[in-house]
């Protein structure tokens, strides 16, 4: 990395999540001297181990957060316009359970859903029966009425490196694999200390120091700031797990259990069911967190009391976990109970360095929570530029009209000595920076060695060059999810090939 004598940004943001990666890429465009700092891969922890939805929350309306839902609600489409390649519509099927919610309540709910966020692109709810195809697909008999609705889907860690690549080529440095070891204030300035895997050490200093370290916003405070810990968070664990397709068709279900929490099952990587999530209350290192026997249970029953094919921990292909940060202002004693809000505390201190921390938030409301963040830094740099995200699309996302499908099959004409599926997952993950990827080659063997899964040596060589992997688990299962289609030996190839964790 080298040695610095002590640069001066503007802010340097902790963190390489959605939200930390967020800011970041805000405040370059507003012409700040940015830097972005992770001590691990980008979207390495809870950024991509979402559901990834992009969605108002329909179950935060029980809970009265209509701010909350008409902010995310005004948001998917937003973020849809802006990364039409990994952002698309799904329609959700709630079965009516009678001894849960009665049928009323739900169309009320569904009405403010609706009408809370300016929906434009998206198709309004409906009643649909079950006994007819697709919905009765796979479903158990006694599930007659339910009610459908639109939200969104998003690649959550492409959606973090994307955000990362725009902010870089507007000015931003990321930093990945590299700590903060120290940051002290002195006046008006942060004297910060880096370290880099590579044992490479550098200094910085800041006017404005970031804290968006998700769920290590506390332990960062009061390790590498020594401070005292202003904030309660709480931390809970959400679990997912993967199957082989329970049922044909694109909609995905939201099933109501009778703990009055709801599951998810979603179409997922062509041809898995994705079915989550849990919320466990959670303590130790968040980044040891791992799915229990009793959560894969869980989520088995959940669907076993829905479908007609059966479930058992033997049937899941693979699972995953992540931890919320939550912000527990009142001390909720249900998980599912405490607010999916955020807050920005600013502390400046009496004229001394600011310090921003960012506790909470959803991955649907990280754009929104970026343009806070300026607007609540804006007395420190009065000559930046204002909010711009709103109408900015994200690389690969300046697709015409917004229409995948269009720009999909001028790419399959394009491409045509590539296979169709190669093309489609090519065109979902890079949009109209496919060209770079592919580059100069005009046949498959110009594309190097293929490592399974139609992963060949110059996408591989893309993702480093261009999106800060260095990994093969960096590739496999944040920049991709080729990892599901891949044998053991092929993932084994690609370990060789790259260093480890």
């Amino acid at each position: 990395m080298g040695v610095s004598g002590g640069e001066l940004l503007d802010l340097l943001v902790v963190g390489g999540g959605i939200n930390g990666i967020g800011i970041a890429r805000d405040a370059a465009g507003r012409g700040l001297k940015v830097a972005a700092v992770e001590r691990h891969d980008l979207a390495s922890a809870t950024s991509s181990s979402s559901t990834k939805l992009i969605h108002g929350g329909l179950r935060y309306l029980e809970y009265y957060e209509f701010r909350l839902v008409r902010e995310a609600l005004s948001e998917r489409e937003v973020l849809l316009e802006s990364a039409p390649h990994i952002i698309w519509p799904l329609r959700f099927v709630l079965p009516h359970e009678k001894s849960l919610r009665p049928a009323w309540m739900i169309q009320i709910g569904l009405f403010l859903y609706d009408h809370l966020g300016g929906r434009k692109r998206l198709p309004g709810s409906r009643r649909v029966s079950l006994k007819e195809k697709p919905y009765s697909n796979g479903l158990k008999p006694g599930h007659d009425i339910g009610f459908e609705y639109s939200d969104c889907w998003v690649n959550d860690a492409r959606l973090v490196a994307l955000n990362a690549v725009d902010a870089r080529e507007r000015g931003a440095e990321i930093l990945t694999r590299t700590t903060v070891t120290s940051a002290k204030r002195d006046g008006n300035l942060w004297h910060i200390e880096l370290r880099a895997d590579s044992g490479a050490t550098r200094n910085l200093r800041a006017r404005v120091l970031v804290n968006a370290t998700g769920p290590w916003a506390g332990e960062f405070i009061t390790g590498a700031l020594q401070l005292k810990q202003k904030a309660t968070l709480r931390l809970v664990k959400g679990s997912h797990i993967i199957v082989d397709r329970l049922y044909e068709g694109a909609h995905c279900f939201i099933l109501q259990n009778a703990d009055r929490r709801i599951v998810f099952t979603i179409p997922y990587e062509g041809k898995f069911t994705l079915v989550g999530t849990t919320d466990v209350p959670y303590q130790g290192d968040p980044a040891k967190v791992a799915i229990s026997a009793e959560e894969t249970q869980y989520l088995c029953d959940v669907v076993n009391g829905h479908f007609a094919k059966s479930l058992t921990p033997a049937d899941v292909v693979w699972a995953y976990s992540g931890v919320r940060p939550l912000f527990d202002e009142d001390g909720s004693e249900s998980a599912s109970a405490v607010s999916r809000d955020y807050v920005l505390d600013l502390e400046e201190n009496g004229g001394q360095a600011p310090l921003l921390n960012v506790f909470g938030g959803k991955i649907t409301t990280y754009r929104r929570l970026s343009e806070h963040a300026l607007q609540k830094l804006k007395p420190f740099f009065p000559k930046a530029g204002g909010d711009w995200t709103k109408d900015a699309t994200l690389p690969g996302g300046d697709i015409a009209d917004a229409d995948f499908e269009a720009f999909l099959a001028e790419q399959t004409r394009r491409f045509s000595w590539l296979p169709p599926a190669m093309v489609r997952r090519l065109a979902r993950a890079y949009g109209t920076r496919i060209e770079k990827v592919i580059g100069t080659a005009h046949g498959i063997n110009d594309l190097g060695r293929n490592y399974g899964a139609d992963l060949y040596e110059r996408e591989v060589d893309y993702l480093k060059d261009q999106e800060w992997a260095v990994t093969a688990d960096d590739v496999l299962w944040r920049r991709s999810k080729l990892g599901l289609h891949m044998k053991p030996e092929e993932r084994a190839a690609l370990q060789a090939a790259l260093p480890n964790e």
